[in-house]
């Protein structure tokens, strides 16, 4: 009974820790509920009227969201700076609410430079954020001069309540979060896994659904891999450890993800495309219909299974957990490879891959195991993995001066943004004037949020819509919250902290959710203060369409960056990523120096998530555009196929100071100018500029590599993985020509 109760248990905690990486949502949501509680029980406590506990509960509420640094003593002095930015913003609020003309140009400027702010890190956005915050609190609650001592006081416990509640009520340390990080990346592995053994068993009518689940759970492994490597410095010791256990994530996510593609070309008549993986409807490989049933195929459920369970359990338990190790990483010898088609077999090498890779992953994160009930082939896999620990540790690794010029680079979109900004909240002020000379301050609110955290005419297009989607569902929301409450100013409260719960804990996974959490708690607040009417909430809504549409116009005429020529930018700097991995992995392979390859492939995968995130325009389901739409998604699939060999790449050249199975061989040179050239002649194509330079085809790889013809056995200088990835590599990068119009010279003859 005890037993079922802790795997109940256990399941249950995987799935929160795969839902909700890091618990980084619930954390959010109960830091925030966990202040503005705290600030109402202080406030009622010193017999604060209703005004007073509505300005607590949205001063804490700012207080908390709008401090993301990740060191503790740097969000510390954050906090304490904010508390006199708010003092300054309802000072200047509470003189000014009598000269209208003076006001608004005032409340123009702050947007201004609250926006402007984000050039100086995230304590310039924190600041920039209470600023703006504070003066729209003070004019939704009425702050008057004769007032403005109550409310200091107000603000002043709010932004105590908010620091209890961060580092004593929900304290988070870098080295905690990285753990739980660590959690979430095991959870989301094992759901993979799982994933790809119901691709295994899916019918002809379940095929292309398992597929899909199969994609989705390596884009989330993938998700949680980048969040750990945003993690490692703050959260480890020191270098080496950060290094160790980067090297462990990459090797799990990408054994992982080629264990998928084996199984998708174990149960289809031909080798499965990488692009099937990452491309959502992407037609299946020739038979990709018909699973296949025998004995190996039988032997691969358990062992995949088998893969899942170890996992799943973070420390090895027993002979019998030793045993199931052993027979997994018995697959890296031919020996040991069931008889079987070929394709089969590279199945059970894929899952001996990825044994070894969970091996690294589980020394890496829980320390050193059990090594008594080892096979031979187990302790093989330790000495190799103690070697890459030792060349790991004992690197140095490159500093990265790029940061300085990021740095200058944003100070033009950040100018631009904010003139935007100022100039859509001006036209807001005007057309919320018109509507309510009493809430007109709503559009502004939705005009400033629907320039956060966005750069281009189409995204701040599609923010807006989802804003004003989510007001008009939360209007209804509100309706209906407000006469369930009625006047229970204690019932009202609580209804109010869990939508905002709702909302920290929905924002980072949909807009719309956030929005409408967002209007149903202030139609609970609008209740509490006595000005709760149906035309109250439409009136929220006629200003929030208002605001959307002036931050859409500004965007469009002010300085405007299209959607595609930030696409374009963007496209350019992760082909330049591309790039800058794919020639230092084939240099390294091909002999040369060792360099930090995996910090590039990360860097590659962050510019490949800011261009995906930018495309989501193009991608929007609702767009009228559907070529426009098809063919975005496709160069993402084919740019997403590029990383993943690149990563490959990487990984593989890091593993030749300890891998006998690896051997610098100097004709890779030859197949990297290749590739070299027509990353480039695509990125002058994207870019706009004049060059005449056509992307090379030709003979595949292998035969440029074996003057005595493609058959020529090279086992000992380069493996077949190695040439593999490679090829595929050169095959996609030819595939982005046509969709992004590079010309394609004609083959030689």
């Amino acid at each position: 009974m005890r037993a079922a109760a802790r795997s109940f248990g256990a399941r249950w905690r995987d799935r929160i820790a795969a839902s909700d990486p890091g618990l980084l949502r619930l954390a959010a949501g109960l830091r925030t509920v966990g202040a503005i509680a705290l600030t109402l029980a202080v406030l009622s406590l010193l017999g604060a009227d209703v005004s007073h506990l509505v300005a607590g509960a949205i001063a804490a509420m700012v207080a908390t969201f709008a401090i993301r640094e990740k060191q503790r003593d740097r969000q510390a002095v954050t906090l304490a700076l904010g508390l006199p930015v708010a003092f300054a913003s309802m000072s200047l609020a509470a003189l000014l609410s009598s000269r209208t003309v003076a006001g608004d140009v005032f409340f123009v400027a702050l947007i201004f430079c609250a926006v402007y702010g984000r050039r100086f890190g995230d304590r310039g956005t924190a600041l920039g954020l209470v600023g703006f915050q504070v003066y729209f609190l003070s004019l939704f609650v009425g702050v008057t001069g004769a007032s403005l001592p109550g409310f200091y006081g107000v603000l002043a416990v709010a932004f105590v309540c908010s620091a209890v509640a961060r580092f004593v009520l929900v304290p988070q340390t870098p080295a905690g979060i990285l753990q739980r990080l660590r959690g979430a990346f095991r959870a989301r592995l094992a759901q993979l896994l799982a994933a790809q053994l119901d691709l295994l068993d899916a019918g002809p009518d379940e095929v292309e659904k398992a597929l899909a689940h199969v994609r989705e759970g390596t884009a989330r492994l993938h998700e949680t891999a980048m969040l750990i490597q945003g993690r490692l410095e703050e959260g480890t010791p020191d270098e080496a450890t950060a290094r160790l256990v980067q090297r462990r994530i990459a090797d799990a996510e990408i054994a992982a993800e080629r264990l998928g593609l084996l199984l998708l070309t174990a149960r289809s008549a031909e080798r499965a495309d990488t692009l099937t993986m990452h491309l959502p409807g992407a037609p299946l490989p020739e038979g990709g219909h018909l699973p296949v049933r025998d004995e190996a195929l039988a032997a691969l459920r358990r062992d995949l299974g088998a893969l899942r369970l170890l996992v799943r359990i973070p420390v090895a338990e027993g002979a019998a957990t030793a045993h199931v190790r052993n027979r997994l990483l018995g697959y890296r010898d031919e020996e040991n490879l069931p008889k079987a088609s070929p394709a089969v077999q590279d199945v059970f090498r894929g899952v001996g891959e990825a044994a070894r890779a969970v091996l690294g992953l589980r020394i890496a994160l829980d320390g050193p195991q059990d090594e008594s009930e080892d096979s031979p082939e187990t302790a093989r896999s330790r000495e190799e993995l103690d070697a890459e620990d030792a060349a790991i540790g004992g690197g140095e690794g490159d500093e990265d001066s790029a940061a300085a010029g990021k740095e200058t680079g944003l100070r033009r979109p950040t100018t631009r943004a904010a003139v935007q900004v100022a100039v859509g909240s001006s036209l807001a002020i005007v057309g919320g004037e018109l509507l309510s000379s009493h809430r007109w301050y709503w559009a502004v609110l939705t005009c400033w949020i629907v320039f956060i955290n966005t750069a281009s005419t189409g995204e701040i297009l599609v923010k807006g819509y989802r804003r004003l989607l989510g007001t008009v569902l939360g209007v209804v929301a509100g309706i209906l919250l407000a006469g369930l409450v009625g006047h229970h100013t204690w019932t009202a409260f609580g209804v109010v902290l869990l939508c905002v719960f709702a909302m920290f804990y929905t924002a980072p996974l949909s807009y719309t959710l956030m929005s409408f959490f967002v209007t149903a708690a202030l139609g609970v607040l609008y209740t509490l203060l006595h000005t709760y009417s149906m035309s109250v909430l439409l009136l929220r809504v006629e200003e929030t369409a208002l605001g959307a549409a002036c931050g859409i116009v500004a965007a469009a005429l002010v300085l405007p960056v299209h959607t595609d020529r930030r696409t374009n930018e963007l496209l350019t700097t992760v082909l330049e990523r591309l790039t800058d991995v794919t020639e230092a992995a084939v240099e390294q392979l091909s002999g040369g120096p060792p360099t930090e390859l995996l910090d590039r492939a990360r860097d590659l995968d962050q510019a490949l998530a800011d261009l995906r995130a930018a495309t989501q325009p193009l991608t929007h389901p609702v767009t009228p555009l559907r070529t426009r739409r098809d063919t975005a998604r496709y160069v993402v699939a084919l740019l997403e196929t590029c990383a993943y060999h690149a990563r490959t790449l990487a990984a593989m050249a890091e593993l030749l100071p300890t891998q006998r199975s690896i051997v610098a061989d100097p004709g890779l040179r030859r197949a990297g100018q290749r590739i070299r050239h027509n990353i480039g002649a695509i990125s002058a194509r994207v870019a706009g500029g004049r060059s005449t330079a056509e992307v090379l085809t030709g003979p595949s790889i292998a035969s440029l590599l074996m003057p005595g013809g493609p058959g020529t056995p090279r086992y000992g200088r380069v493996t077949d993985r190695v040439l593999r990835h490679l090829q595929r590599l050169d095959e996609a990068v030819v595939g982005l020509a046509r969709p992004l119009g590079a010309p394609v010279a004609p083959p030689p003859k």
